[in-house]
């Protein structure tokens, strides 16, 4: 089976849960004799690391553009760095003459998916997408905030979009996965003729088993002594790390030695710049660690999770939550602001704890749990483990997958047949 998986940005330098999620199903898949090929934008540079293509899997880059004139270049570049609304002429040139090919999987929705699924309808071929960020599980205030994008320029894009049905999308896939039931429920209520399939990502279990505390000592030897508070993911204002920077101070008064270390690359013009003032005004010096972008796998992460006192996921949206499995099999408890994603995976106060944003003092208090009980520690860690092995591995995620797509594809041979 091949199987053609596109992507609306994969920029390693700005790694995400996205990201992850995708590499690790793949990996998952090819367990179960799945190829897959992935299908991304084109960067601007070249890159030094891959790691798609580092774990044999196949890329292939296509020419995308913001399909709006009249605005920036600055506003254009962080459209792209987004993988904002794009349109590609040499996507659905590629995909159409690529031979072999059973089924299209998008985790881009918009024109890109669009693409994908125009191609695979001309061509007989079963199309699913997995929302990732969610359409419509969103907060008030996210939501708000992509209604309130600006739109200077004239989008063009519009007529493209109109061409590809890229609006008909989640009506016309054969299959749309998501993430938690929560955005099951409300597609299902918004496109009642659909399959919808609760597809829960995954992590390799064994990987995190392995101990890479060393590598994380040796490249971050600020840990020694630290009582780390880890947040693993990119900086921008959904994510929120800024919430956690500001309950530092008051952490710091019971817990001298605490240090909150923030793993991810910046996504948001200007937002780093935002926190790194803030640590300034809060005299925090070197209490926050920037470390930017980490790539997946990577030993140094993997050791820095297993080092933490504590992972922290402060939220504002937020449709599953990787990091918590990541929490769970490294072996780390796992504090979550309480968004749809995460009330879907943890059990609060059993294999890790959900804390509301608007009530810090008792995030504070359960956090310093977190950092002193190891009675409580133990008991957290080995639920997590526990239930990861159980309903998360890679290999068995991917495996529900493939199963899937099995029934799909069975389903348009006829189609291709008379075809």
């Amino acid at each position: 089976m091949r199987v053609a998986h596109i992507l609306r940005k994969y920029d390693p330098t700005e790694w995400g849960g996205t990201e992850s999620a995708v590499l690790r199903l793949l990996g998952g898949l090819r367990q179960h004799g799945v190829e897959s090929t992935v299908y991304a934008p084109r960067l601007a540079r070249d890159v030094r690391d891959d790691p798609f293509a580092d774990a044999g899997f196949r890329v292939r880059r296509f020419e995308a553009l913001v399909p709006v004139w009249g605005i920036s270049r600055e506003a254009r570049r962080q459209m792209i760095a987004v993988g904002g609304n794009l349109v590609s002429f040499e996507l659905m040139g590629t995909l159409w003459r690529e031979r072999g090919i059973d089924l299209v999987h998008s985790h881009a929705l918009g024109r890109l998916g669009g693409i994908g699924l125009t191609v695979a309808r001309r061509r007989g071929l079963p199309f699913v997408t997995t929302i990732h960020g969610g359409v419509y599980d969103l907060p008030s205030r996210v939501r708000g905030e992509l209604n309130d994008a600006p739109t200077r320029g004239w989008e063009w894009g519009k007529i493209f979009g109109l061409f590809v049905r890229s609006r008909q999308m989640l009506d016309e896939a054969d299959a749309i996965f998501t993430c938690n039931p929560r955005e099951t429920e409300l597609i299902r209520a918004h496109h009642p003729r659909q399959r919808v399939h609760v597809q829960p990502h995954g992590v390799d279990a064994a990987a995190y088993a392995i101990d890479h505390r060393a590598a994380a000592r040796t490249a971050f030897p600020w840990t020694a002594g630290a009582e780390v508070m880890l947040i693993v993911g990119r900086l921008d204002t959904v994510k929120n790390p800024g919430w956690a920077i500001e309950r530092l101070p008051k952490i710091a008064e019971r817990h001298p030695r605490a240090v909150l270390a923030l793993a991810g690359a910046c996504t948001e013009p200007g937002y780093e710049e935002t926190l790194r003032r803030r640590v300034a005004e809060l005299q925090l010096g070197e209490r926050v660690r920037f470390l930017g972008g980490i790539p997946a796998g990577d030993a140094r992460l993997l050791g820095l999770m297993q080092l933490a006192r504590a992972m922290v996921l402060p939220s504002v949206s937020e449709t599953f939550g990787l990091v918590i499995l990541e929490a769970w099999a490294a072996g780390t408890p796992i504090l979550a602001s309480r968004t749809s994603g995460a009330t879907a995976l943890i059990a609060s106060g059993e294999d890790g704890v959900l804390f509301d944003l608007e009530r810090p003092a008792a995030f504070e208090t359960v956090l310093h749990t977190a950092l002193t009980d190891e009675v409580w520690r133990a008991s957290v860690i080995a639920a997590g483990r526990r239930k990861v092995a159980a309903n998360y591995d890679t290999a068995s995620v991917a495996g529900r997958v493939k199963a899937i797509y099995e029934e799909l594809i069975a389903e348009r041979h006829p189609l291709r047949h008379s075809a």
